[in-house]
């Protein structure tokens, strides 16, 4: 079971699909960092070992650049409404699990 922390960009209920598929998960706004900058975000994920989903590129750029770096899953998909963004995501868990099993730091689907 992987624990995870949903970026702005993303909508709650990916959080609540990812409980339902019996991770641990947190939306952005359920930790109260909704309006605060990707540093604290990051400092979140470093402090209690989640993996961060984002949308945001930023995150994958600061991965890069660090020694010390959480897990992040970047979403690359377009605008879609939140039924298809979840009815997309949900076949990916399974392969998202294997690439953190195997301990990729980075997982972007498309």
């Amino acid at each position: 079971m992987s624990c995870f922390i949903i970026d702005a960009q993303l909508p709650p209920a990916l959080a609540k699909l990812l409980r339902e598929e019996g991770h641990e998960a947190v939306h952005v706004t359920e930790v109260m960092l909704q309006d605060t900058d990707d540093g604290e975000i990051w400092a979140y994920a470093m402090e209690n070992g989640v993996i961060v989903v984002t949308k945001d590129e930023d995150f994958p750029h600061r991965q890069m650049q660090s020694s010390i770096a959480p897990f992040i899953v970047w979403v690359r998909i377009g605008n879609t409404s939140r039924k298809a963004l979840l009815a997309w995501f949900k076949p990916l868990i399974p392969s998202i699990e294997a690439h953190l099993e195997q301990g990729n730091k980075l997982i972007e689907i498309r």
